[in-house]
């Protein structure tokens, strides 16, 4: 059996029986106005994270999620859409499809707004979409590419790129890990399966991104999501994993590289009202600007003793430049 055989006999058996710790439960269900999440869609929420950001959805957005669950996230975003078809979602597990249709019906009992045909489930595949190029605005998927080993990622991003219009948003929520994991670790598929031993360090999460050709990298978001401890893992360390919400723009790659923004800030604290580098970038005295790593390190190799630049803090919110 391979690892991705393990992946969908487990998520198969979650959709028969909703299993209500196999993913992050500590994560908030999102209620927007007039937006009610059924009972049985919190069960089935196997996530890490959210994908679901209302700055990536405005002017309704064609939506593609991928890795459907329980269907929560579909109705987040048929939210901002409201529109037969307007969210699609595959899945390659039937009953996980199924489920999710009953689900919606429920759904549909408690949000007088939503029809179960703003959303078009199709049967498919992460490596090879039933979905035309270019037609998609933001993608989506939740604790899903980790599973995936590095030629699988790689296709699956591939084909996210693939399908969405230029300047589109792969809107996405992973495990990561900064630690080396063992063999044992990196083979067990029912571990990998579990969105446990597929982690990998972050800046590898983001080089599969831009390799692929995304322009722009945002991780919105950092936080704990798991402990390997010795004595339930074969580990002789504790390996700790977190969690990341990243967004990928379909934006042209830069001549100099992608922009990738970690959570930077500079602020300049000089003599003048301003500080302007010539390159784009100005800097109001003692107003912090958001920038990307790129910037960042132009800005540090300048000959001026007068601008401070932030650490990461791996959340960045929109605004700044690049």
């Amino acid at each position: 059996m391979s690892y991705l055989e393990a992946t969908n006999n487990l998520y198969k058996e979650a959709a028969l029986k909703p299993d209500v710790g196999l993913c992050c439960t500590t994560n908030p269900i999102w209620e927007l106005p007039g937006l009610k999440i059924p009972k049985i869609m919190q069960e089935m929420n196997y996530g890490c994270g959210s994908t679901v950001h209302a700055r990536d959805l405005s002017n309704n957005p064609k939506m593609l999620y991928v890795g459907v669950g329980g269907g929560m996230e579909l109705l987040q975003f048929s939210y901002f859409n409201r529109k037969k078809g307007g969210v699609v979602g595959v899945d390659v597990v039937d009953e996980m499809l199924e489920a999710s249709r009953k689900n919606f019906k429920v759904a549909e009992e408690e949000n007088a707004w939503f029809k179960s045909d703003f959303v078009e489930l199709k049967k498919g595949d992460a490596l090879n979409l039933p979905v035309e190029d270019n037609t998609i605005d933001v993608a989506a998927q939740n604790c899903l590419f980790n599973i995936f080993k590095a030629e699988d990622l790689k296709r699956a991003i591939e084909e996210m790129y693939r399908v969405l219009k230029p300047h589109g948003k792969l809107v996405m929520s992973d495990p990561t890990c900064e630690q080396p994991m063992n063999d044992e670790l990196r083979e067990d598929d029912r571990l990998r399966a579990l969105c446990l031993s597929g982690s990998i360090p972050i800046d590898q999460y983001i080089k599969a991104l831009t390799d692929v050709g995304f322009g722009t990298i945002e991780i919105r978001a950092r936080k704990p999501y798991r402990v390997l401890a010795p004595n339930a893992y074969p580990t002789n360390e504790l390996i700790y994993i977190e969690s990341i919400e990243v967004a990928a723009i379909k934006d042209p790659m830069p001549l100099d590289g992608p922009c990738i923004f970690t959570g930077k800030a500079a602020i300049y604290y000089g003599d003048e009202d301003f500080f302007d580098d010539n390159n784009g970038h100005v800097l109001i005295k003692n107003q912090p600007l958001s920038i990307c790593d790129k910037t960042a390190n132009a800005l540090a190799s300048l000959n001026t003793n007068d601008i401070f630049i932030s650490k990461s803090t791996y959340h960045y919110d929109g605004g700044g430049c690049c």
